[in-house]
């Protein structure tokens, strides 16, 4: 009678650590249903998912019994946006002030306590993941936020890291104080080949996912009407830099913003192109051959032009023309806002997408960049960037149409990230 009665207990234990080890599964009843992938939305959806993945996507149906029911049925449901260009660690430089005062007055440690709120500010607007291009001197802190997220420690998107971008010398803020005084840098300082393959061996081995340099500085029109550029390395330099990251199995963001530096990207063989707004039929044309994605990050732009003058708002006008351009001949145009470069409290990133609208795009294209696009530049097409079985269940929900108004997307009232749901506005 012992024996059995200490065999049904450990039984009834054992079964109680199985139920207690159980993935959460959930229902979502969608009104109509963006997945990332058809062109037409999917009316009456009904989403399953179990722990943190999709286990079905059917049209009409039922819940399965004791599953819990989230109803969505007069929302619009989205796979959760991807920003492929931000700066969690910059607060807005619009003036050289602006920048000079974080990098001055603010500490590492404030800086990525401020990195963090502002990774749960992006994930309550619907961006569940994010490629951070540089921590603008603060340097591998953007890689301490992203490990706390992933412990659970604090709310906010996937990330994917780049920690310190790199430049010559000379050819990044900060600049223009005393000789006499060490300040601190935006960048990680490289020069000659061997330097550019031990920064990429060191960013590597404190945890970048991404590599980033800066390929050009100094933006002006030539006679041509071109915009152009002042390339800051040299080819071998650039060239041993893409190499290296790529032999170690990482990839290279090239910040490139006039025509000069665009085609200097290219030929090191970077693996996307930031901003670039002086594309010209020939380079939009090298995009395509090799495979190259744009990232616009055309709300920066807009944002940081009026106040800056000079070139600047002319060069909002040169992109819209590239945008155009880049459409007609098929380049892989991914979304990115430069989020930093803009105070995170004052826009919303998904006013990105109005612009590639507005610039010739369809809402469904300009939802594709957010999306599946983003995900297939980040190497995560099998697990993100679309709403079907196996993928990671990272949702988002809005009360209209984005299809018939765009800037529905910058009212996201419900976000949900690895099956767990973080804002739900629509109860």
């Amino acid at each position: 009678m012992k024996r059995r009665f200490v065999w049904m207990i450990a039984m009834v234990l054992a079964c109680a650590a199985v139920s207690a080890q159980a993935p959460k599964r959930i229902a979502i009843r969608a009104g109509h249903l963006i997945d990332g992938k058809s062109d037409q939305p999917v009316a009456n959806a009904l989403i399953l998912i179990e722990g943190s993945k999709i286990v079905s996507v059917t049209p009409g149906g039922s819940p399965p019994t004791g599953v819990e029911l989230i109803d969505l049925s007069h929302a619009t449901v989205l796979p959760g946006f991807i920003d492929a260009h931000t700066h969690i660690l910059l607060q807005g430089d619009v003036t050289a002030a602006d920048y000079d005062e974080q990098l001055l007055k603010q500490s590492i440690p404030y800086r990525a306590i401020l990195a963090a709120r502002n990774a749960h500010i992006a994930l309550s607007h619907g961006f569940t993941a994010m490629r951070d291009l540089e921590t603008e001197g603060a340097m591998y802190a953007d890689v301490d936020v992203k490990m706390a997220i992933n412990r659970g420690e604090v709310p906010g998107p996937r990330m994917f890291v780049a920690t310190r971008a790199m430049a010559p010398t000379g050819m990044y803020p900060l600049l223009g104080y005393s000789w006499e005084l060490d300040v601190p840098h935006g960048v990680q300082i490289v020069d000659g080949v061997e330097n550019a393959l031990l920064a990429v061996r060191e960013q590597v081995s404190h945890g970048a996912d991404w590599i980033k340099y800066y390929s050009d500085h100094g933006y002006f029109y030539g006679p041509d009407g071109v915009l152009h550029s002042h390339v800051n390395f040299r080819a071998d330099e650039a060239r041993a830099l893409v190499d290296e990251a790529h032999r170690i199995g990482r990839h290279v963001a090239a910040h490139a913003i006039g025509s000069d530096g665009i085609a200097a990207a290219l030929d090191a063989g970077v693996d996307t192109i930031e901003h670039g707004i002086g594309l010209t039929d020939e380079l939009l044309d090298r995009l395509v051959q090799q495979k190259v994605y744009w990232v616009p990050t055309a709300a920066v732009l807009a944002y940081v032009a009026p106040g800056r003058g000079g070139n600047w708002p002319k060069m909002m006008e040169t992109e819209r023309a590239a945008f155009g351009k880049a459409l007609r001949k098929g380049v892989k145009i991914a979304f990115g806002t430069d989020a930093g470069g803009f105070p995170w409290t004052e826009l919303t990133q998904a006013r990105e997408f109005r612009y590639y609208v507005d610039y010739g795009m369809t809402p469904i294209e300009a939802i594709r960049t957010a999306t599946t696009t983003a995900a297939e530049l980040l190497g995560w097409s099998d697990r993100i960037g679309s709403i079907e079985s196996g993928k990671f269940a990272d949702l988002v929900a809005v009360s209209g149409d984005p299809l018939a108004d765009i800037t529905e997307l910058e009212h996201v009232k419900f976000v949900m990230k690895d099956g767990v749901v973080y804002r739900n506005d629509l109860k």
